[in-house]
């Protein structure tokens, strides 16, 4: 009997310890809080995959030109991102010094990552659908052209652009950010899951065992809390976005 309970107890321990190993770290903006990074810098992807992260989280605008250039913010330095060129973008400097990197530039950096971190690709909403749908075809394309299908993951805020990646690229997984659609609702539109902030996973935890029974899987962002960080770990999410990948990585090993 003891022995059995031994057992039974021991599968429950690893059982335990599975489902917190499953829990990945994503960076967000890339690794940018240490010294020589900035946000969404081609420093901060190199950074991330140098510690190791599942994934490095980056911004996409599509220029007024219709190049595809990686930023956060809709206005940079005084610079609309959608209706300046690609020229003046990529003239503007970072808090590092680099300048504003191209898409295209962050997909050569990210052949030589020996790590091979994952690529979380968000492209930002546009004031436009139709500017949307040619981003989205425009990023497709280049991944193919760069050989990253198997590292690439799209989110957006945008529905509009959700469904666009999702149709010119079934096979690559895509998760929607914006937090008002339950799984039931992601999995008929041909969501890979959910990515969404703490609030409406805290105010909808069965979400994630909803998600999970339907082969969905959980993000959660954007988190920095180690308390926060915990709570999501022992609720089973597959992947926590932070700003802070070092503490989560501090907590996964315990």
């Amino acid at each position: 009997m003891n022995t059995k309970r031994s057992i039974l107890v021991l599968a429950m321990s690893l059982s335990v310890l599975s489902l917190i190993a499953q829990t990945k770290v994503i960076a967000h903006r890339g690794f940018w809080d240490t010294p020589g990074s900035a946000q969404n810098s081609i420093a901060a992807l190199i950074k991330a995959d140098s510690i190791g992260c599942y994934g490095s989280e980056f911004d996409v605008w599509l220029s007024k030109d219709n190049v595809l250039i990686v930023n956060h913010d809709p206005r940079f330095k005084g610079k609309r991102m959608e209706t300046s060129t690609a020229q003046e973008l990529t003239a503007l400097k970072l808090s590092n010094g680099e300048n504003m990197p191209t898409l295209e530039q962050y997909f050569q950096t990210a052949q030589t990552l020996p790590n091979k971190t994952k690529l979380i690709l968000e492209l930002k909403e546009h004031n436009k659908k139709q500017r949307e749908t040619e981003a989205v075809k425009r990023i497709v394309e280049m991944v193919k052209k760069y050989g990253l299908e198997d590292r690439i993951e799209y989110i957006s805020f945008s529905l509009h652009a959700t469904k666009e990646f999702i149709r010119q690229s079934p096979d690559t997984p895509v998760y929607y950010l914006n937090g008002e659609l339950s799984p039931k609702e992601l999995k008929a539109i041909g969501c890979a899951g959910f990515d969404y902030p703490l609030r409406p996973i805290k105010k909808n935890p069965e979400w994630i065992k909803q998600a999970h029974d339907m082969g969905m899987q959980v993000n959660a962002w954007t988190i920095n809390k180690e308390s926060q960080m915990k709570w999501l770990i022992d609720n089973g999410v597959d992947f926590i976005t932070t700003n802070n990948p070092l503490l989560l990585q501090q907590l996964l090993s315990r």
